[in-house]
């Protein structure tokens, strides 16, 4: 086997990086910033929801969502995302990874305004708008998850391509803060300017009528972003990769390089053969695919699932978590404006102190560590930190304990980021052919995603107490909050096992890791 490797690739690969990997961060990274931003800014405001429009005025608890209201505002995004990575992932593979981008970016901007425009003032027209609207906002962040990796990962150089995926993943931390950022200025302008009293002063004033702004405006935030970058990405050119190896035409993409590279790069003669060789022409579901690939992309499936089971279960139940410990009062001593100013506080005090560092880290460290050693490292440290939360779940209750809670649940996050959240997302992108790598990404990441639908769904019910008395308004009891962490638990130290189908394409340059340059002499 001689091992051949087109010249514009090896340039690519052994590229000094320059402003132009920097550009491309950006560009793919506001994407995943808005994704973030849009998929978790609803949980700042399920509880204005259920105040607005579940009021019920003889009730001592303010209104809340009803379980299958709560549930659809919660998953239904993420059946969309789901649906979205393995439609777009395909697209990307079949049409190019810049035309398919620029429709993934117009579908979450429109769908990002027209979900906080949701019709009517009844609950029922206003919460279906929203779910429709937050259906294909998902299907729109769901393409973004593959051809953001896949034109990071291909634009990247061999050295640092590793720091590069995560720095556009870790845009996601970013997301997450801003969500929490615009939550708290938007409704401490609202309480400065509505004082309301308690729900338990005044039930029926405690929400004033402007509270119903609030929500709108947190939700369509997450339009901005994406717009400013929308013509940077239409001025992007299409990958070399995809062009050379894919669509074949290797002289544009030599000169699409050039551009981009600044250098002048020769169109290589022999360069036809290469691309040609008809034996690495195999299909999806063909037995030569099973054959090279199908352990890793099991590996990267499982993975993927079983991680976010624990992470959108973790995430999506913040608030709970928080009131169960008490660092947000009882619903009733606050009025609705104050109690998104609560949740929105707490949840980006997490962001800020283990979320968003977590993230970084992993861009530090990945190309000195490697993926298959951070991502073990995560699930090892998930799982031990779960258990310790977990087994003394009644003693971390008290009152006096509530910081070492909060401190081990935060170690918990910050292990999830530097570990196999970020590193499930980049492998991916990394180990399977041009011509299919758009498409195995989107699989792995709608696997994940439903990981993160059974997380969400699964877990609403299963954390509800079992005595029947203190359950949630229409939820049947649940195995309770203790035996919820206990499971999760078990799911890292069993996604840690699957780690060891997932192999290492640290410093290997992208076409070495899929096989493409294998031509026999």
């Amino acid at each position: 086997m001689a091992e051949q490797q087109l010249g514009v690739l090896k340039a690519l690969d052994v590229a000094k990086t320059q402003l132009y990997h920097f550009t491309a961060i950006v560009i793919a990274g506001m994407g995943f910033f808005t994704d973030a931003y849009d998929l978790f800014c609803v949980s700042l405001v399920t509880k204005l929801l259920g105040r607005l429009y579940y009021f019920n005025p003889l009730s001592e608890k303010p209104g809340s969502l009803p379980p299958h209201v709560a549930a659809a505002v919660n998953g239904v995004a993420l059946c969309g995302t789901l649906a979205g990575q393995l439609f777009f992932g395909w697209l990307g593979d079949k049409l190019g990874r810049k035309k398919v981008y620029g429709i993934t970016l117009i579908m979450m901007i429109v769908c990002s305004v027209a979900s906080g425009l949701s019709f009517g003032s009844k609950a029922k027209g206003v919460m279906t708008t929203l779910c429709f609207f937050r259906f294909w906002l998902g299907f729109g962040i769901g393409g973004d998850y593959p051809l953001s990796a896949t034109i990071m990962s291909e634009y990247a150089n061999k050295k640092t391509r590793g720091a590069f995926i995560a720095a556009v993943f870790a845009m996601q931390g970013v997301g997450i803060l801003a969500g929490g950022f615009v939550a708290l200025a938007v409704s401490t302008i609202f309480d400065k300017n509505f004082p309301a009293p308690t729900y338990a002063v005044n039930r029926a004033l405690s929400t004033p009528p402007q509270a119903d702004y609030i929500w709108r405006i947190i939700v369509m935030f997450g339009a901005l972003p994406a717009a400013m970058t929308y013509y940077w990405r239409m001025k992007m050119p299409e990958t070399a990769r995809y062009t050379a190896l894919v669509a074949k035409n290797i002289k544009q993409a030599t000169q699409d390089m050039s551009k981009v590279l600044q250098v002048e790069l020769e169109v290589e003669e022999r360069a036809e053969d290469i691309v040609q060789d008809p034996r690495l022409n195999y299909g999806l579901f063909s037995k030569e695919f099973a054959k090279r690939h199908g352990l890793p992309l099991l590996g990267c499936t499982s993975t993927w699932f079983l991680l976010d089971i624990a992470f959108y279960s973790q995430n999506l139940f913040q608030k709970d978590i928080f009131s169960a410990i008490g660092w947000i009062p009882k619903a009733a001593t606050m009025n609705g404006i104050h109690e998104v100013f609560m949740i929105a506080r707490a949840q980006t005090l997490i962001a800020l102190c283990s979320t968003v560092p977590g993230y970084w880290f992993t861009v530090a460290f990945i190309d000195i560590m490697g993926r298959f050693a951070i991502q073990l490292m995560g699930f090892f440290m998930m799982t031990v930190f779960m258990f310790a939360i977990a087994f003394p779940y009644d003693h971390w209750i008290k009152p006096d304990n509530r910081i070492g809670f909060v401190v081990m649940y935060s170690l918990t996050f910050f292990f999830a980021n530097f570990g196999p959240n970020a590193t499930t997302f980049i492998v991916p992108a990394e180990i399977f052919p041009a011509r299919l790598r758009s498409t195995c990404h989107g699989i792995s990441a709608a696997t994940g995603k439903a990981g993160a639908i059974v997380g969400a769904f699964g877990f609403l019910y299963a954390a509800q107490p079992q005595d029947k008395t203190k359950t949630d308004a229409g939820y049947p009891p649940g195995i309770g909050v203790k035996n919820s962490l206990i499971m999760l638990g078990v799911i890292n130290f069993v996604g840690m096992l699957f780690t060891f189908l997932v192999p290492e394409p640290k410093g290997k340059s992208l076409e070495e890791l899929s096989g493409e340059t294998e031509v026999e002499k």
